[in-house]
């Protein structure tokens, strides 16, 4: 045998073998999450378990540990191993929990870096989110930089994501429809694709994205495993779950003190010619340093920002008209503290993670109750303090009891009036309505 041959026969041998031990590697990896659901069933949601304990690689445990991670969150307790172990999964969580990790620690764990094609495919519903869920990754994957990522949405250059593409990676998060186009135009395969992951499910499938969502699951001929994340799950969620899914796992995660953020609630009565006044007094007297403001339509969040810019706030606006440049021009800024107000629309919004936000404030009542929830979500967290302030007017006061009812937050939520000199903001006492009218007869 000649020596070319000998080399060639070794250089087979080699990639047989390390094929052979990656294969045995994600069969033990596997078989230790199935063991962990076997012993002790889906984590329960207090145990408190800390990531060594989990079937983690050892390069992704030395990520999370250097990003500042020790003990799982109730959504990681209970997701991680299910993911790991290839189950499908509806989980249900409240906003700013950890879901990212979540499904970012078995995505990782199961992609194979020999294989540049794409793995895993996860799915948002704004450019925003895509690009916070793209860095979290590159985070836990920072000691595995074989691994390739790659992020597409739109309102971006299509020819520099492409090249991203053709270049080869094993995992790409991107939004629907720039996802359908890049696959138009040829620029990426997923038919090799095995896990796939909708977070934030109900916004995406509710904006318009359902059958975009169902014909890029269509095209993943080889996916073992199919992942909702979402704060609510809606109608649209669980008919992908119908179509989709197989014995999928059902996990549900209650706010609970050290997961949920932290936020103290009020709702404010107020006309349509007191709310910027209210509003900046808040501010004022609170003595907030950065505060995020919703209004329902761009029109409001534009000429918001214009009224209180006059009133020398420091603050700029957010909202679907403005480019991708402007977008990222202003997050920029304001998570480096050089805007202190934010005004901004719901859609704009998603995806939004800056850990020192104050105060939201919601200027209009939001149209849909899910988007109370995510609102409320943007200040609270990494276990900081913060708080939540509800407009409304007499003529929205049904709906907004409605609502809290509706998400849960009835109870915790505080009727707040000013003082006599507009300067403090006082909790009302909640008087116990007689809703029999029994006194009546007496």
């Amino acid at each position: 045998m000649s020596e070319v041959d000998m080399a060639s026969e070794q250089k087979k041998e080699k990639e047989v073998f390390m094929d052979q031990e990656v294969k045995e590697k994600n069969v033990t990896k596997q078989e230790t999450a199935e063991q962990m659901i076997k012993d002790h069933g889906v984590p329960d949601q207090d145990a408190g378990m800390v990531f060594q304990d989990a079937a983690i690689d050892e390069d992704i445990l030395r990520a999370v540990l250097s990003m500042g991670f020790e003990t799982m969150s109730p959504i990681q307790e209970k997701a991680i191993p299910l993911m790991l172990a290839g189950h499908d999964m509806i989980a249900k969580a409240p906003t700013g929990t950890g879901k990212t990790v979540a499904f970012g620690i078995p995505i990782l764990s199961k992609v194979d870096p020999t294989v540049c094609k794409p793995q895993a495919v996860v799915l948002s519903p704004t450019r925003e989110l895509a690009q916070q869920i793209a860095q979290d990754l590159q985070n836990l994957a920072q000691y595995r930089p074989e691994i390739k990522i790659v992020c597409v949405y739109g309102g971006a250059g299509l020819e520099k994501q492409q090249r991203q593409l053709k270049a080869g990676c094993h995992i790409v998060v991107a939004t629907p429809g720039r996802l359908m186009d890049h696959y138009r135009h040829h620029a990426i395969d997923v038919s090799d694709v095995e896990t796939v992951v909708l977070d934030e499910a109900d916004e995406m499938l509710n904006m318009g994205f359902y059958k975009d969502v169902r014909h890029i699951i269509d095209l993943m001929k080889h996916r073992k495993s199919l992942s909702m994340f979402s704060a609510t799950i809606s109608r649209e969620v669980l008919d992908i779950g119908w179509l989709y899914q197989h014995n999928a796992a059902e996990v549900s995660v209650q706010p609970v003190e050290d997961s949920s953020p932290k936020i103290a609630q009020y709702k404010l009565l107020t006309t349509g010619r007191d709310k910027l006044a209210d509003a900046a007094q808040i501010i004022i007297s609170e003595g907030y340093k950065r505060v995020m403001i919703f209004c329902n339509t761009k029109y409001n969040t534009g000429m918001l920002a214009n009224q209180l810019a006059r009133l020398n706030f420091n603050v700029d606006c957010l909202h679907g008209d403005l480019s991708q440049a402007e977008r990222n021009r202003i997050m920029t800024r304001f998570k480096a503290g050089e805007i202190d107000v934010l005004v901004a629309t719901d859609v704009a919004a998603r995806g939004i993670d800056v850990s020192d936000v104050d105060a939201v404030i919601n200027y209009d009542v939001p149209d849909e109750n899910e988007h109370y929830t995510h609102r409320i979500g943007r200040t609270g967290r990494a276990r900081r303090q913060g708080a939540s302030y509800l407009f409304y007017t007499k003529d929205e006061e049904k709906r907004v009891d409605q609502l809290l009812r509706l998400t849960r937050n009835l109870e915790d939520c505080k009727a707040v009036k000013f003082d006599f000199n507009h300067e403090k903001l006082v909790v009302q006492e909640n008087k116990q309505a007689d809703r029999f009218q029994i006194k009546c007869y007496f």
